[in-house]
C-alpha cells in the first residue's frame, strides 16, 4: 500500500507522510523480516486460492485470519479509515479498492496488496494474479510488470539515488508501450506504514534522496496497457485508469544493505 495522496515527482501537491528518513538497525531489520515473511505467507495462500468463482471478501478473511494467527495485525484495516485487511484492484483498477462479494471471473486480473504489523514494524507487498486464463497481452504485461519491479530493486543500493530506481522502471516499461502510473509512489516502511522517502516509479538517474544502508523501501511499480493517468471513484479510495486499460502492480519491501538489496517480503 502506498499513500493515497503523496508528493510525487509529477509536481502535484499531496499529503506528505513524514519529513525525515529513518534508517533501521540490524535488530529492527530482523523484526521486519518476520513482518515481511507473514505477508509472503499470505501471498502464498492467495496464489492457491485465487480462481474463477472466488470472491475477494473471502480472500480478505483468509488473509486476516493468517495475519492474526501469526501474532500480527493487518496494517491496512482502519488505516485512515480503510475498511479491510487487503486492498483489491481488479482489471482497470490501479489500487486501494475494497474487497467485494462479486465472484472473480475467468480472464480477470486482480492485484492484492497486503500489510502486516508485527512487534511494531510493517511488511508491505502487492502482487497481481491471473484468474484462470488471461489474454496474451495481459500475460505479457504481468511478466513485464514483475520484471520492472526487480529492475527497480537492483538500484536500492547505498550511494545510489531514488531517481535511479524510477528511471530503471520507466526506461524499461515505456519503450514497450506501457503506461507507468505516476499519481502513486512507493515509500519508506518501518514503524509507520508510510515513511519518507517517496519512491516514484519514473524519474531521472542521479536525482532525489541518496540511498543509504538501513533504509527500507516499498518499491511497487504499477504498469498499464494504456494511459498512466488515474482517477478516483466516488468511494474516495479506489483508483482506476482513465481509459479503462488493464493495470498490474508488483511490490516488495526491500532493505538496503552494504551487500545489496534484501527483499523482506519474499517467500523463503
Amino acid at each position: 500500500m502506498h499513500p493515497s495522496h503523496s508528493l510525487c515527482a509529477d509536481g502535484n501537491l499531496h499529503l506528505v507522510v513524514s519529513c525525515m528518513i529513518r534508517t533501521k538497525s540490524s535488530d529492527e531489520l530482523k523484526v521486519m523480516r518476520k513482518a515481511g515473511s507473514i505477508v509472503a505467507e499470505c501471498h502464498a495462500l492467495l496464489s492457491q486460492a485465487i480462481r474463477p468463482g472466488v470472491n475477494t471478501r473471502d480472500l480478505d478473511a483468509l488473509v486476516e485470519q493468517h495475519i492474526r494467527k501469526s501474532r500480527a495485525t493487518p496494517s491496512f484495516k482502519g488505516h485512515h479509515g480503510f475498511p479491510a485487511s487487503i486492498c483489491v484492484a481488479l482489471n482497470d483498477e490501479i489500487c486501494h479498492g475494497f474487497p467485494r462479494s462479486q465472484p472473480l471471473k475467468e480472464g480477470d486480473v486482480v492485484t492484492i496488496d497486503i500489510g502486516a504489523l508485527y512487534e511494531g514494524y510493517h511488511g508491505d507487498s502487492a502482487w497481481t494474479y491471473a484468474v484462470g486464463e488471461v489474454s496474451p497481452d495481459i500475460r505479457r504485461l504481468m511478466k513485464d510488470g514483475e520484471k520492472a519491479l526487480f529492475l527497480g530493486i537492483e538500484h536500492a543500493r547505498p550511494g545510489r539515488r531514488i531517481g535511479d530506481i524510477g528511471h530503471a522502471i520507466q526506461s524499461f516499461a515505456e519503450p514497450l508501450g506501457y503506461g507507468v502510473v505516476r499519481e502513486f509512489c512507493g515509500h519508506g516502511v518501518g514503524r509507520e506504514l508510510w515513511e519518507e522517502p517517496q519512491v516514484p516509479h519514473f524519474g531521472r538517474p542521479g536525482t532525489g534522496h541518496q540511498i543509504q544502508a538501513g533504509m527500507v523501501l516499498a518499491i511497487e511499480p504499477m504498469l498499464t496497457l494504456g494511459s498512466w493517468r488515474a482517477r478516483i471513484d466516488k468511494d474516495g479510495w479506489t483508483a482506476r485508469t482513465v481509459d479503462g486499460s488493464i493495470c498490474v502492480q508488483y511490490e516488495h519491501t526491500v532493505a538496503v544493505t552494504d551487500e545489496g538489496p534484501v527483499i523482506l517480503t519474499e517467500k523463503k
